[in-house]
């Protein structure tokens, strides 16, 4: 088969996926009008896990799963939009991991909200400015983020879903020689994790670091300064058009950040993989045994904790603590409702969503 004949091959296909992709658009389009009747919400993330893992499991071509849901995620995010269009808020500016976080779950044709400050963020949807939030939680080599925990304890929203990313910086520049470079442009984390590439190729040379606000003004130094460079993402590079030199110069290749998905009226339905995630305001917690008692409630009805974090409570001049708590399973399983009907108020759920992390 030559190359030509190949290619009319790939075209005929190419065919048949837009008039199915068309057909399952117009099965969407009911779905929305439903949804709409009975004043359902449109995001779905646990349907979306089910049509990923079923195809996953008929999947035996070429393609892998990673690839299957970057395919699928992208067809989710369109049939939204069709559905019923929702503005979504994330921390910016354009071109920001955050931004890469949205994109990954909204697709490219979302309406976005770019805001200045997590705080923003929250405010945006709580007042009804944009449907969905996106926030960043905790990256595993640099902790939580303090902000957005305390105001998931502040503000009546909830967590409607879990993004995943993992965190790739690549050196961006127009200088194709090193030796060219005066000046490197990035935020100040990100000079810490990508230290080793720096020693090792930036040793010698009198290159001065700049940390500025955003990976995203790095990128934009980059483009408009000559000896230039930012160390940023890729969808910052890609944004700016400045060219990616070294792909993924991080100290580790396992930097993953978590974001969360907040909503202002939000219940998933339960999944074969779920996650809870709770505010815990626990009485005395100066008293011995308090917080032993509390976990050990968990533990005796099987609950796997996968996270307790305290925060200050920020009340008088005692050091007191809440705790910001996350196990596997659904608020609404038995063993969890035990726990939080013995509790009563000291407890808020935050929300009971797909577990990815």
């Amino acid at each position: 088969m030559d190359l030509q004949e190949l290619r009319k091959r790939i075209d005929s296909l190419d065919n048949e996926l837009l008039s199915l992709l068309n057909e399952r658009m117009g099965y969407v389009k009911a779905v929305g009008e439903l949804k709409r009747s009975q004043k359902t919400v449109i995001y779905r993330p646990e349907r979306e896990k089910q049509i990923l893992d079923r195809l996953g499991k008929l999947n035996d071509g070429l393609l892998s799963r990673s690839a299957i849901e970057a395919i699928f995620l992208e067809i989710f995010a369109v049939a939204r939009n069709l559905e019923l269009p929702e503005r979504i808020a994330y921390l910016g500016p354009e071109g920001s991991f955050t931004h890469q976080a949205a994109e990954s779950r909204f697709g490219g044709m979302s309406e976005y909200l770019v805001l200045p400050t997590i705080h923003s963020i929250f405010d945006a949807v709580e007042t009804g400015r944009a449907r969905f939030g996106v926030v960043p939680l905790e990256n595993n080599q640099e902790g939580m983020v303090g902000e957005t925990v305390d105001l998931l304890r502040e503000k009546e929203l909830h967590i409607a879903a879990e993004v995943l990313l993992s965190i790739h910086f690549g050196f961006a520049s127009f200088n194709d020689s090193l030796t060219q470079i005066r000046r490197i442009y990035s935020k100040d984390i990100a000079f810490r994790q990508c230290s080793t590439f720096l020693r090792e190729y930036f040793e010698d040379n009198r290159v001065e670091l700049i940390p500025v606000e955003s990976t995203s003004k790095a990128a934009k130094l980059a483009f408009t300064e000559p000896e230039s460079a930012a160390i940023c993402s890729h969808i910052a590079a890609r944004l700016y058009g400045v060219p990616v030199l070294f792909d993924n110069i991080g100290n580790s290749d396992q930097n993953r950040t978590r974001f969360l998905i907040i909503s202002k009226d939000f219940q998933n339905q339960k999944s074969q993989a779920d996650k809870t995630t709770i505010i815990a305001n626990l009485p005395n917690t100066n008293k011995p045994g308090v917080l032993f008692d509390f976990l050990k409630d968990f533990y005796d009805r099987g609950i796997n904790l996968t996270k307790i974090e305290s925060r200050p409570l920020r009340q008088g001049s005692s050091f007191r603590y809440w705790f910001f708590v996350e196990f596997e399973g659904h608020y609404e399983d038995g063993p969890v409702q035990e726990i939080l009907k013995k509790y009563g108020s000291l407890m808020k759920v935050l929300g009971s969503y797909v577990r990815i992390s």
